[in-house]
């Protein structure tokens, strides 16, 4: 059986998962407007991710006999500045999703609770690929600046991103 203050943390994990495919849903839909499809492209495989993120710790909440609680989700963000603005706070989301499993982790470990800590691993390891990815697309986004040809070569780099295939339990 899952520990109460485990359970209410994961609870609210779900829903910030939930809350990033919503945000990048959001980001998806924005560069549609601007017509760079494979912005658009990276962004809503980016919310698929989020979304299988959500319903990782979904079922393992079920799985140890707890119970998911959902809340409401925080209405995003559907503007930005720029390509690079969009990016920059994609960046700076996964640093606080980051922080946020970090504080996961450090609360297995202080209710001893090794099943949960096991589990965040993945995790754990899932953030530095998150942090990474949308830290290149940053720095290629300041090296060409506002060229325009140079943001449709990235559009179309962005446009090859296939969803990732889901995993087979063993």
């Amino acid at each position: 059986m899952i520990k109460e203050s485990i359970q209410e943390a994961l609870n609210k994990q779900i829903n910030a998962e939930l809350y990033s495919a919503y945000l990048y849903l959001s980001m998806s839909s924005y560069f549609e407007s601007i017509n760079l499809k494979g912005f658009a492209n990276w962004m809503r495989i980016q919310a698929q991710e989020e979304l299988s993120h959500a319903m990782r710790i979904y079922d393992y909440v079920i799985e140890r006999g707890g119970r998911v609680i959902l809340d409401a989700i925080e209405k995003p963000p559907s503007e930005w500045k720029s390509p690079l603005d969009a990016f920059e706070a994609v960046y700076n989301h996964e640093v606080k999703v980051t922080d946020l499993i970090n504080d996961l982790v450090e609360l297995a470990l202080k209710e001893r609770d090794h099943a949960t800590y096991n589990m965040l691993q993945w995790f754990v390891n899932e953030q530095v690929e998150e942090e990474a990815s949308a830290d290149e697309i940053v720095q290629k986004l300041k090296l060409v600046g506002d060229e325009g040809r140079a943001i449709f070569m990235l559009d179309r780099e962005l446009a090859q991103r296939q969803p990732p295939q889901p995993e087979e339990k063993a």
